[in-house]
């Protein structure tokens, strides 16, 4: 069995002793068990922190090598606390874990697992401890990090590899919900979601687990349980359509409704009307290495010949973007560029789309009745995502949960230790 701690349940000393205590007790019920760890609470926002106050612009290889620090930290604990209770206990960095990456630092990719110390370690009757988010440059050698989030993508890649049966990814919510219990108070938990459909609320949104790790978790079968480290309570299983079929789990229509606030929307004014202009710009921003999600183009206006192509991209991101696409105006002939941060991406997600017609006009009527407007719509097969003004996301959010229903007369959404991861 895999299990991975959050920054929230780790954050001080009491709680690593708590998780200590957890991970002993599922010892005891003679489970084989391999921890990954993130960073104690906060350390990781407070480390770059210290990086910016020492450099304006830090090398990514020197700020992967700083920032790595935190879980090595929280793994070394956490092992000092597992021994104090009378088991053995082994910590290892990434690298030492095996988990071989490509140089890209800040944001690398696994490229392979090759835990054959854990496995050693876990013969010889040690808890094994893992530094998340880290790996090792196949090429390079260097230290890198795999970006917000992989802590996850570590404990997934680690329990593919030694054929766990299980990765249980604890935080401090008790599952996957219909909505985030901050904006929607009654939202009701899952008791389980496919991969198809936590792939869409991950990408819309919804923090409770990384893109990354579910892509990963999907790709290699390796079923997921979302819990809290702060309760017992059983928590979501993330796996296949089909091992939900073969449970005889009528599957609901709709999953959850996720939000996303981190995004800005880019607006190109003025493009000449003609083949191969959408593909330009976007391959401009690519080159950029900055993402795309939502794109949409307006029919060019009568007499012109031009058109406005509007897309979202991350926030952070916005910068690199607006330069590149400046630095390619004289070519592109495109007249202007706008960045607007004052936008919110509310999506819907569910399987049973498919088969349900209507869904799209319930979902933009609860739009309309609570007098949001909708600026770019974007659909995938079991989902229906908007962009609106970021003031209004709250009010969607909640006309959206309500209008399907997805509430619970009692409150189960508990935010034990108040950051969601």
């Amino acid at each position: 069995m895999v299990q991975k701690y959050g920054g929230s349940s780790v954050a001080d000393a009491e709680r690593i002793k708590r998780v200590a205590e957890r991970i002993v007790e599922t010892v005891k019920e003679s489970n084989r068990v391999v921890v990954v760890v993130s960073a104690m609470g906060d350390t990781t926002d407070d480390l770059l922190d210290l990086a910016n106050q020492v450099s304006p612009l830090p090398p990514a290889r020197e700020l992967d090598m700083l920032l790595t620090s935190g879980e090595r930290i929280s793994m070394a604990l956490l092992a000092m606390a597992i021994e104090a209770l009378g088991y053995d206990a082994r910590s290892f960095t990434g690298s030492q874990a095996g988990v071989i990456t490509d140089s890209s630092h800040g944001r690398a990719r696994i490229i392979d697992v090759t835990p054959g110390r854990i496995q050693q370690a876990l013969d010889a009757g040690h808890i094994a401890i893992v530094a998340g988010f880290q790996g090792v440059s196949q090429d390079s050698k260097d230290i890198t990090t795999l970006g917000r989030g992989g802590s996850d993508t570590t404990a997934v890649a680690l329990a593919a590899a030694l054929g766990a049966d299980v990765c249980e990814i604890y935080s401090d919510v008790d599952g996957v919900f219909t909505a985030d219990p901050r904006v929607v108070p009654n939202a009701r938990q899952q008791p389980r979601v496919s991969y198809e459909e936590m792939l869409e609320l991950a990408a819309s949104g919804a923090k409770i687990l990384h893109l990354r790790c579910v892509e990963y978790a999907r790709r290699y079968g390796v079923p997921v349980v979302v819990r809290s480290s702060f309760s017992q309570r059983p928590g979501t299983l993330v796996t296949s359509e089909a091992n939900l079929a073969e449970e005889n789990v009528e599957q609901p229509i709709i999953s959850g409704v996720a939000h996303d606030t981190s995004q800005a929307k880019v607006t190109v004014t003025g493009v000449p009307d003609r083949p191969g202009q959408a593909a330009a710009i976007c391959q401009t921003i690519a080159a950029a290495e900055v993402d795309i999600d939502m794109i949409v183009q307006n029919v060019s206006a009568p007499g012109t010949g031009l058109a406005d192509i509007s897309f979202t991209i991350p926030k952070s991101e916005g910068p690199t973007a607006m330069a590149a696409l400046e630095k390619a105006r004289p070519t592109l002939g495109f007249d202007r560029v706008v960045f607007d941060e004052h936008i919110g991406k509310v999506s819907l997600v569910g399987a049973g789309m498919r088969a349900h017609p209507g869904v799209s006009a319930s979902f933009f009527g609860a739009l309309a009745q609570a007098g949001v407007n909708v600026e770019i719509i974007s659909t995938s097969e079991i989902r229906i995502s908007v962009v609106c003004r970021d003031s209004e996301v709250p009010a969607a959010v909640r006309a959206v949960h309500d209008a399907f229903e997805l509430g619970t007369d009692e409150v189960e959404a508990v935010v034990y230790g108040g950051t969601g991861r």
